[in-house]
C-alpha cells in the first residue's frame, strides 16, 4: 500500500455498521498502523443512538491525539456524525462509509432500504405488536438486504454472519440529534459503486439541483469511489485503508456545480444535429410532427428520474428528448414525448399511470396509427417497461430501453414490486420485441441490472437487440460526442422503426 501524507498528531476512530463491532476493521486497522497512523475500531454497546454517541466520544476522550478523523460505516455514520457535533474542536474530518447524509431530527431508520428489516423494526416481529427492543442480524445468505456484498470472500462473509449480533432497535428508530455545531468539520464520503451509488450519479443529481447536492458542493464535500460492495473493510481493505489516509489528508473529488460553459449532462446538446420539428403540446404530453398526412407509427420517449417537480426545463424540453422525438419525426415517424410524475423514487406508480394515460392520447390521435406504437424508456424509467413486457397490447410493436435501470437499485427505497422488468421478462408471456441501447462505461450496479435482464431474456427466447456503446457513458447521447455515440442512436432508431413497419 502507498503510504499517504498524514496530518501531525491524528487518529483515524473506525466506528461499524449495524449488527458488528470494532472486529470488522481488523484488517483495515492493521494497514492503517503499517502506514504509520494511528487506529482505533470502535465496538457500540449502547442501546440507543445517544448512547452510541457517548461510546464514540469515550474512544475521543481517551486520546491523545491532537486530531481524529471519524469513519463511520453505514449506521456508524450516525453517531460518528453526531460526536463530530459534540467535539468538532478535535475532529479533522468525517468520512461517510457507504453511509447516507445524516440529518437531524430524522431516524436512521429513514436510510434503512430494505422492506423485511423495516418491517420488523416497525414490530412485525413481536407477537404484541410492538416494536421488538433488539433486530437480530441477518441470517446466512440475507446480508445482501442491507446492502451489496459484491467482493467480499465466502470466508468473510461466513465470519460476518458467525460474528453478528443483535440491533438494539431504538439505536434506528429514535432519531438524530446534532448539536448545530457553527463549524462542523468537513466531510469526505467514500461511495462503493456496486451498492449503486457514484460520483457521476452525484454530479447528475447536482445538475438536476438537488438541494443535498447543492449543498455538499457548497461546503466542498470530498468523494472517493471503490468499485466494490458495502463492506469494503472485508472486499478490498487495502484500498479502503490507502482511500481513508489520501481523505485524512484532504485529498478527493469534489463537486462542481454546473456553470453556463458548462451545463449539466441533461441540458448538453444532443449528439446528432437534428433539424427543429411542428410540435403540438396536448397536457403532459408534446409531438413532433413527420411531414406529411398520417396515420403514422409513433415512438412515445419516456424520461427517467427522479425529477424534482420544481425542475425547469422539464424533461420534453431537454436536448435529447427533443433529439430523438425530431429524429423520428424527420424519418417519417410520430415522436412524442411525455413529462410523467417520477418525482420520488416511490412515485412509480404515477407515473405509469402517466406513460398509460399519453399512450391512450395518442392512439386517439387522428394522425397515429394506433396499432403502430413503440415506447422508448431511459435511465431509471426503465422500472416503467415492467407493465409492457408482461402480457403487452398487440398494438405495441417495440420496446426501447436506453442506458436503463432494470431493477431497483442496492440502498434504494422500497420501490412498488410492480416495477421488476426482468422478473416480467421472466414470465414470458409475449414479450414485445426489444431494442436495448447499453453504455459501455455503465455504472457497475446498473450494469448489473442489465445483465440479470438480458441473462433473462436468452433463458425465455425473448427478442431483444442490444446496441452496444463501448465507450459510451449513461447518458452518452449528451456526454459522448462521438461517432460512436452517433451511430448508436441512428441504429437505435433505424431498428425500432423497423418493427413498426414490418
Amino acid at each position: 500500500m502507498t503510504e499517504q501524507p498524514m496530518t501531525e498528531s491524528m487518529a483515524f476512530i473506525l466506528v461499524p455498521d449495524a449488527f458488528t463491532g470494532g472486529w470488522v476493521w481488523a484488517e483495515t486497522t492493521a494497514l492503517l498502523r503499517e502506514a504509520g497512523a494511528a487506529a482505533y475500531p470502535a465496538t457500540l454497546t449502547g442501546t440507543d443512538l445517544a448512547a452510541h454517541t457517548d461510546d464514540v466520544l469515550r474512544v475521543l476522550d481517551a486520546l491523545t491525539e491532537e486530531r481524529i478523523v471519524l469513519v463511520g460505516h453505514g449506521y456508524g455514520n450516525q453517531p460518528a456524525t453526531a460526536a463530530a457535533h459534540r467535539r468538532p474542536e478535535r475532529i479533522a474530518r468525517v468520512v461517510h462509509v457507504d453511509a447516507g447524509l445524516p440529518r437531524n431530527g430524522v431516524a436512521p431508520l429513514a436510510a434503512i432500504a430494505d422492506e423485511q428489516t423495516r418491517a420488523r423494526l416497525l414490530g412485525g416481529e413481536g407477537a404484541s405488536g410492538t416494536a421488538p427492543r433488539s433486530v437480530p442480524p441477518p441470517g446466512p445468505g440475507e446480508w445482501g438486504r442491507l446492502g451489496s456484498t459484491e467482493g467480499v470472500p465466502a470466508a468473510a462473509l461466513a465470519r460476518l454472519a458467525e460474528r453478528a449480533s443483535p440491533q438494539p432497535a431504538a439505536t434506528l428508530t429514535r432519531p438524530l440529534r446534532l448539536t448545530g455545531a457553527t463549524a462542523p468539520p468537513p466531510d469526505t464520503a467514500i461511495l462503493c459503486t456496486a451498492s449503486g451509488v457514484s460520483i457521476a450519479l452525484l454530479e447528475g443529481l447536482l445538475g438536476l439541483g438537488d438541494p443535498d447536492m447543492t449543498a455538499l458542493a457548497k461546503a466542498r464535500a470530498a468523494f472517493f469511489e471503490l468499485a466494490t460492495g458495502h463492506w469494503p473493510m472485508l472486499s478490498v481493505p487495502d484500498q479502503l485503508a490507502e482511500v481513508l489516509l489520501r481523505a485524512a489528508a484532504g485529498q478527493g473529488h469534489r463537486l462542481t456545480a454546473p456553470t453556463e460553459e458548462q451545463p449539466p449532462a441533461h441540458l448538453r446538446p444532443f449528439v446528432l444535429e437534428v433539424a427543429e420539428r411542428p410540435r403540438e403540446r396536448h397536457g403532459a404530453v408534446d409531438l413532433h410532427l413527420p411531414d406529411g398526412p398520417g396515420p403514422r407509427p409513433t415512438i412515445l420517449f419516456v424520461h427517467g428520474g427522479p425529477v424534482p417537480t420544481d425542475l425547469r426545463p422539464t424533461p420534453r424540453h431537454w436536448p435529447a428528448h427533443l433529439g430523438y422525438a425530431r429524429y423520428a419525426a424527420e424519418l417519417g415517424a410520430v415522436g412524442a414525448v411525455v413529462d410523467h410524475g417520477l418525482h420520488r423514487l416511490d412515485a412509480y406508480p404515477r407515473a405509469a399511470q402517466d406513460v398509460a394515460d399519453a399512450l391512450g392520447l395518442l392512439r386517439r390521435d387522428p394522425r397515429v396509427d394506433p396499432d403502430r406504437i413503440a415506447l422508448w424508456i431511459f435511465s431509471a424509467g426503465g422500472l416503467l417497461a415492467a407493465d409492457w413486457l408482461d402480457g403487452p397490447p398487440p398494438w405495441l410493436r417495440c420496446l426501447a430501453l436506453t442506458y436503463p435501470v432494470l431493477a431497483p437499485l442496492p440502498g434504494w427505497p422500497a420501490v412498488d414490486g410492480r416495477f421488476r422488468p426482468t422478473e416480467a421478462l421472466a414470465r414470458g408471456t409475449g414479450t414485445p420485441p426489444v431494442v436495448l441501447t447499453r453504455a459501455g462505461r455503465e455504472d457497475a450496479a446498473i450494469a448489473n441490472t442489465v445483465s440479470a435482464f438480458l441473462a433473462a431474456a436468452r433463458d425465455t427466447g425473448a427478442p431483444v437487440e442490444v446496441i452496444d456503446v463501448p465507450h459510451g457513458r449513461h447518458g452518452f447521447d449528451t456526454l459522448d460526442h462521438t461517432e460512436e455515440s452517433r451511430d448508436a442512436v441512428r441504429r437505435a432508431l433505424h431498428a425500432v422503426l423497423g418493427r413498426l413497419t414490418a
